[in-house]
């Protein structure tokens, strides 16, 4: 296993400063599952981490808060519990990392203004199709 969690290329976090714990997974598995602390959480303190920059640490604490926590005990065995936690820890910190382009308004397009009106057409015929027919003996 790498000695850094690789979040994206600005960022790779040094594996001492994860948190590990382990507990027992509950669910079937019987003795196995009883006796093996299978169960993973990993957490990661974005507050006082020495590895993030002033913009990396402000995003994250925006977007996660001080601390990341991941519990994962889908797996029965530790290692795959392990390296489950660790993908996953990357991807919710790349994905707080991620700084989304603010949209530009632009005008609906001639096909888009077209498809608007021929539904609203559409939709008016079949609302007008489920009335009474409107007769001359009323």
């Amino acid at each position: 296993m790498a000695e850094v969690l690789s979040v994206n290329r600005s960022l790779r976090i040094p594996l001492d400063e994860l948190e590990w714990r382990f507990s027992a997974s509950g669910g079937p598995g019987g003795q196995h599952a009883n006796r093996s602390n299978t169960r993973v959480e990993l957490r990661f303190d974005v507050a006082s981490s020495p590895t993030l920059g002033p913009r990396q640490r402000a995003r994250l604490l925006e977007k996660l808060g001080p601390s990341v926590r991941v519990v994962v005990d889908a797996e029965r065995s530790q290692s795959r519990n392990r390296a489950l936690a660790l993908s996953r820890l990357a991807e919710r910190l790349a994905v707080a990392l991620r700084v989304e382009r603010p949209r530009t308004a632009t005008r609906p397009t001639a096909g888009s203004r077209e498809r608007r009106l021929a539904e609203k057409r559409r939709r008016s015929e079949q609302k007008q199709q489920r009335q009474r027919p409107r007769g001359d003996d009323g």
